[in-house]
């Protein structure tokens, strides 16, 4: 089993101050391969009074000394790629190949764009007589998920790097080696002591000591919808700022005239390429009534064909889900499908066949779904698609856009019909054709996916407050 049980405090690993230990499980295997101390409230306060000394010099860097540091960063980072992956697979059941190409992957795609924006970015606007000038929010906590901790760990570092701002990091206690390497990676690249902090443990304890502290100035949070409304009401009494990037129900629309044989597979492809825990999987495949067998046929034999499997070996299978927890939620989605009267086309309750150990999930289809069924509207967070039938344009975008969420959308059509809808939807994000995540763009959602954005030169401004001097230039 391997030990990471100090936390990065001021440049250092420090022992914690009266934190506990905690078992890291493998999800192929339902046995412990890590240990971590989960911290402790003096844990916390230490490495907020580090952020806080460290904001006094860092915030006055220049830009280009910190796009520098993030060219550092990512030299570092490259040479650690495998471990990182090889950490993930372990932890949170992304197959190697996988977790080597895209999780590792986004964190360099995060650190390029981040540097990238900085170094494009106008820091002070003339208007009038007086200066409009962008300055870094202070202090950040960042508490992040297990389902991309790499990618939600580095989509938040880099732009609070390239901001100036000095932060903690509370990782997912489910997935915690990759950040703690991470940590590493920090530190071999030269970043300033106290500048980047990482304090393991978990939501109620470390989570609500950084949202409730007032040394902190902002948090970043991804997560649940249900876990981001418990950090928001912990940050009011001190008034900070909270971005949340949260849950999603996201549709797939496809419109009269699309190509099915490209828009099925590649709704599916997206849900089932992380066994579906993925904010933006677009688990709604809503498609023309009159078109519903067929795409169904299409959908049914991807999804037979779809293999699951051990996560360190190579190869284009999918691995379990993170935890016990989230295969029993998905195992009564499941059920509750059924009950609701869903039609199951492929897969179902229970492990696929042969399989004993491990939270490994049947990659399941239904069809025949009304939007107003339990599977339809709560996030599922596995490999499981629903087919929702539509009658004509008007009864798609009502159907995507009835849903809490509004984290993204996928549309595929002709560019008049997507010219038509796509403004129409209710979501921070909507693909063209498929398409796929750009670390350029802004990444965020509407309702209860959350607030603020992420990525680029969206996400560099999320980190700063904007301040007038106002006659600067009388």
């Amino acid at each position: 089993m391997h030990s990471y049980l100090k936390h990065y405090i001021d440049g250092a690993w420090v022992e914690s101050e009266g934190g506990t230990k905690h078992a890291v499980i493998n999800p192929a295997t339902e046995q412990a391969v890590t240990e971590i101390t989960l911290g402790s409230q003096a844990d916390v306060d230490k490495a907020v009074a580090a952020a806080r000394r460290a904001f006094e010099s860092f915030s006055r860097t220049s830009a280009e000394e910190r796009a520098a540091l993030l060219d550092r960063i990512l030299v570092e980072y490259k040479k650690r790629a495998n471990d990182i992956a090889d950490a993930i697979s372990l932890e949170m059941g992304a197959p190697v190949s996988f977790a080597r190409t895209a999780q590792v992957g986004t964190g360099i795609g995060h650190l390029m764009a981040a540097a990238k924006a900085l170094r494009a970015f106008e820091f002070s606007e003339t208007i009038g007589n007086s200066i409009v000038v962008h300055e870094p929010i202070g202090v950040v906590a960042m508490i992040t998920p297990w389902n991309w901790p790499l990618n939600q760990i580095v989509s938040k570092v880099a732009p609070a790097i390239a901001a100036g701002c000095t932060m903690i990091l509370k990782p997912s206690e489910e997935a915690p080696t990759c950040a703690m390497l991470f940590a590493e990676v920090m530190d071999a690249a030269g970043v300033p002591p106290g500048v980047f902090n990482l304090v393991n443990g978990d939501g109620p304890g470390v989570g609500t000591a950084l949202s409730t502290h007032k040394g902190v100035d902002m948090v970043s949070f991804t997560g649940s919808t249900r876990a981001g409304i418990a950090v928001a009401k912990n940050a009011a009494d001190t008034v900070k700022r909270v971005h949340q990037e949260l849950g999603g129900k996201s549709p797939s629309l496809v419109l009269e005239g699309a190509d099915l044989a490209r828009a099925v597979p590649g709704t599916l492809m997206t849900v089932l390429m992380n066994s579906g825990q993925s904010c933006i999987a677009p688990t709604r495949l809503l498609v023309p009534k009159a078109l519903q067998a067929e795409a169904v046929a299409i959908a049914t034999e991807m999804m037979k064909a779809t293999q699951t499997g051990d996560p360190t070996q190579e190869g284009r299978h999918i691995g379990p889900v993170v935890n016990k927890a989230q295969f029993d939620k998905i195992q009564g989605l499941i059920a509750k499908g059924m009950e609701e009267g869903a039609k199951l086309e492929a897969g179902g309750p229970g492990r696929p066949d042969g399989v004993e150990t491990g939270y490994f999930v049947r990659p399941t289809l239904f069809s025949g779904v009304s939007n107003d069924m339990t599977i339809a509207r709560e996030e599922v967070f596995g490999p499981v698609v629903t087919i929702i039938p539509y009658e004509d344009e008007e009864d798609a975008i009502r159907i995507a856009n009835d849903t809490d969420y509004g984290l993204s959308a996928v549309v595929f059509g002709s560019p008049e019909a997507i010219k038509r809808v796509a403004p129409r939807l209710r979501a921070g994000m909507v693909y063209v054709n498929g398409g796929a995540p750009n670390p350029d763009l802004p990444f965020g959602g509407y309702k209860q996916s959350g607030n603020g954005r992420e990525q680029g030169k969206y996400g560099l401004t999320d980190f700063m407050e904007v301040k007038s001097m106002v006659g600067a230039l009388a």
